[in-house]
């Protein structure tokens, strides 16, 4: 065993320094090699070092860089090396992190990294949290929570009687609100299409005059980190409307919650804190590995409500939490531990200076297609740009030749009845250097489309 994985670290160690070089987009010849692995299973068993020289020598060169300095799509950062490792050990303690007497040391872990993010996020202390995959699951988590709450107040139980004959619940969303939130409605038999929508302004906010009048049971969703823009809803004046009827107020801030830990960027968050539930991700701005998501929610009566489970054989008593009494599932790997390691990598100094220096590269790289000749469609406040290289399909031919090239990686969008190319800045290892070598490599392409 310890032979293999010594042999896994010089193999990933090897793939992680050729982000630096090779193309961030794998070439055809590399795509077109996966083939090889489309067989029929064997019949008998091959050595463990057999299976890794396969992986490494035919997938390896067919991924995309993501976890390189020069990937700027989807709003996905790398890995920091602390947790990067950390996520390794945690693989190799096998835990099934979901009762803290069956795995203190990792359910531990999980209770001091929620404790460091409420601090580090300016958060409410006495909110509950949840490690789960992603903001797909955190909105499904805080809004099962939401759901509970809103429900109760007008005496039904949700989770024993369903929604079937319940008061019908009024969900506020704004006209640019995430997909994944819409996900987690449908999933909770609220409703994709039964929202309300209100109406956004020209960088996607929620516009606080268009905000409809509540009665009844109602949650309203804002967001903190536009997915184009990076724009933010102004979260403190959602919540004075939504205390005048009891709605919950629910925050997506899949990135952009963690403006709150840059000293430039924290007046942008002003008032989330008044909240009822938040969701973010930890593989994106934090550049932990994947999967890592994060929900918090103010009133643990309800997450717990929503999300606790017992059984006979289980051994839910303890004097410490169980991480199952908050999250969706009962068996999961221990994903705390590796938010864990890179809030004490980084530190609260850290984590800043990554925040601020990616916003501060976002800027960079608007302010340098803008000199170029390109329209920036939006008011850069956070770490995404959007860019129009004229029409449609030119913008299009300039995105793909761009991917093509290799030298960085950037997706379309479009966003307000505009194509344009969106730049995501949010990894650790993206230096002023590799910014201004992917400007250069978007102007070139460009003026040759």
């Amino acid at each position: 065993m310890k032979e293999l994985l010594n042999q896994t670290a010089e193999r990933a160690g090897r793939y992680l320094a050729g982000l630096q070089t090779r193309s961030v987009a794998p070439s055809k010849e590399a795509v077109a090699g996966l083939a090889a692995l489309n067989i029929p299973l064997q019949d008998n068993p091959r050595s463990p070092e057999q299976v890794l020289a396969e992986l490494d020598e035919i997938v390896s060169p067919a991924t995309t860089g993501i976890a390189g300095p020069r990937y700027y799509g989807f709003v996905i950062g790398g890995s920091l090396p602390a947790a990067l490792a950390a996520n390794w050990l945690a693989s190799a303690w096998d835990q099934n992190c979901g009762l803290y007497n069956i795995t203190p040391g990792a359910a531990y872990l999980e209770r001091i990294a929620l404790d460091w993010l409420l601090e580090l996020l300016g958060l409410p202390s006495e909110c509950a949290g949840a490690f789960v995959t992603g903001t797909t699951v955190a909105h499904l988590t805080a809004l099962a929570a939401a759901r509970h709450a809103v429900l109760a107040r007008v005496g039904w139980n949700v989770e024993a009687d369903g929604l079937f004959g319940a008061p019908p619940i009024t969900v506020v969303v704004g006209a640019e609100a995430h997909p994944t939130l819409f996900k987690a409605l449908g999933i909770l038999g609220l409703g994709r299409n039964r929202v309300v929508r209100v109406p956004v302004d020209g960088q996607g906010n929620m516009r606080i005059d268009a905000l409809p009048t509540l009665t009844g049971p109602a949650i309203i969703c804002t967001q903190a980190g536009n997915v184009n823009t990076g724009g933010f809803d102004s979260t403190r004046a959602i919540v004075a409307h939504a205390r005048k009827s009891g709605a919950w107020v629910h925050v997506d801030g899949a990135f952009g919650l963690w403006a709150r830990v840059a000293p430039s960027r924290a007046h942008l968050v002003e008032g989330i804190e008044a909240a009822d539930s938040w969701a973010t991700d930890g593989h994106k701005w934090l550049n932990v590995p994947y999967d890592s998501g994060i929900a918090f929610v103010r009133d643990q009566d309800a997450l717990r409500a929503a999300m606790a489970i017992t059984a006979e054989y289980l051994p839910t008593e303890s004097v410490h939490r169980n991480p199952s009494d908050y999250v969706p599932e009962l068996s999961r790997r221990a994903r705390g531990v590796d938010i864990w390691a890179a809030l004490r990598s980084l530190g609260r100094s850290g984590v800043a200076e990554l925040i601020e220096r990616n916003c501060r590269q976002a800027r960079r790289f608007g302010e340098g297609l803008a000199a170029a000749g390109f329209q920036v469609l939006n008011d850069v406040v956070l770490n995404q740009v959007l860019v129009s290289f004229g029409d449609p399909a030119r913008t299009n031919r300039v995105i793909k030749g761009i991917q093509d090239e290799g030298t960085c990686w950037c997706g379309g969008t479009l966003w307000q009845g505009q194509t344009a190319m969106r730049i995501s800045v949010c990894s650790w290892a993206t230096t002023d250097a590799d910014v201004e070598k992917s400007l250069e490599a978007m102007v070139r392409v460009a003026a040759r489309e």
